[in-house]
């Protein structure tokens, strides 16, 4: 029996002498950085995304951080999901941010509009208020979102998308990327696309695409690669390199996605019909399927329903985050003696089983079966 894994690299022969002749052409001419390949990335990805500026950066980590320095977030309070990667949070504090911690709904594993009102209005905090960095978990945009967005705007806050998991996510015809005030994208490996490392902000305000493009390049505006310094960079820049992967991972994305929907199709079909709980992506026009999240019954644990499969030669990766934010050390004394009950239940009580662009219609039908056999009664 062949090992189902959670990870899948997707790329051809074909698809790899592109990249090594290409690799090849950007070393024999010394662009390495800022040049033709990084610069057709951006075009292509703003223009799937539906945004008028997208700036490559070297990690969604920068991107995130950038965005919040966009949006002068120092001395403000954030609101954050506590069941989020432990970049998000970072992000806020290294612009000099406070962090409020968001509670989640296990219907999408995302806040509800509820609970952005409530600490908006039912909190006073020692910094002011200034936005809500939001995050896609895998994939998923929540149906409220958009209302969110709505309701942060009329009391003057911004939103942020941190669209890590989102690649390809659509909701009432708009992406995930244009759904908000701004947002960053991650092309970490394990991503439903990949740049080696890497990550993308996507932008509508021309001064703020300036402004983000001198802050990944030591705050020089422009094309200037002179000693005038205008704004407090860094050096998170995307390489040539890099960029000639993105574009080879762009150009088909939409086919990746549309492998990953029929191995999402093929694995939740039995657990509808066996009455077990997932992560729904039927609300939405289109989803990246970056994680399926299948929520344990009563009585199960995420350590023997994964050794379980794995005796079955399918493996699972992690949890989409097992710890929330709020409980993680790093982050001891932020929102102290808060609780945040629906994340301390459900983050270490889910599984993510493979959902990858390169399993077999068996191969997911072989999931499904196996997930119903260990997760019923």
């Amino acid at each position: 029996m062949e090992p189902i894994k959670p990870f899948y690299f997707d790329i051809t022969d074909e698809e790899i002498e592109l990249f090594l002749s290409e690799a090849r052409q950007i070393l024999k001419s010394g662009t390495l950085i800022l040049g033709p390949h990084s610069q057709a990335f951006e075009q292509a990805f703003a223009a799937y995304v539906g945004t008028r500026y997208a700036v490559s950066v070297n990690s969604g980590s920068s991107g995130l951080e950038i965005l919040l320095r966009l949006k002068q977030a120092e001395n403000t309070t954030v609101l954050v999901p506590t069941n989020t990667n432990f970049a998000t949070v970072a992000a806020v504090l290294r612009v000099g941010g406070e962090v409020q911690y968001l509670d989640m709904e296990p219907k999408t594993f995302a806040p509800s509009l509820a609970m952005v009102q409530a600490a908006v209005e039912g909190q006073t905090y020692a910094k002011p208020l200034s936005g809500v960095l939001w995050v896609h978990i895998g994939g998923v945009i929540s149906p409220e979102f958009p209302q969110v967005v709505d309701y942060c705007h009329q009391k003057g806050l911004f939103v942020l998308e941190d669209t890590a998991h989102a690649h390809g996510s659509q909701l009432n015809d708009v992406q995930a990327g244009n759904l908000g005030d701004g947002a960053a994208f991650s092309f970490f490996p394990t991503k439903v696309m990949t740049t080696f490392e890497g990550g993308m902000i996507t932008l509508n305000d021309e001064q703020e695409d300036l402004i983000a493009r001198s802050l990944r390049n030591q705050g020089k505006r422009g094309m200037n690669f002179g000693g005038l310094h205008t704004d407090f960079g860094n050096s998170t820049r995307m390489t040539e390199i890099h960029a000639v992967l993105g574009q080879i991972h762009l150009a088909k994305l939409d086919q990746m996605l549309t492998r990953r929907q029929r191995a999402y199709e093929l694995i939740t079909a039995p657990l509808r019909a066996a009455g077990l709980t997932f992560v729904s992506t039927d609300h939405m026009d289109r989803a990246s399927q970056y994680k399926l999240i299948v929520l344990l019954p009563e009585g199960k644990t995420t350590l023997e329903v994964k050794q379980a499969l794995a005796e079955e030669q399918i493996f699972l990766g992690g949890t989409v985050y097992e710890i929330p934010c709020h409980q993680q050390p790093v982050f001891a004394g932020i929102c102290a003696g808060q609780s945040f009950p629906q994340a301390e239940y459900w983050c270490p009580r889910h599984i993510c089983p493979p959902l990858t662009s390169g399993m077999t219609e068996a191969e997911a039908e072989r999931v499904g079966a196996a997930l119903v056999r260990h997760l019923g009664a």
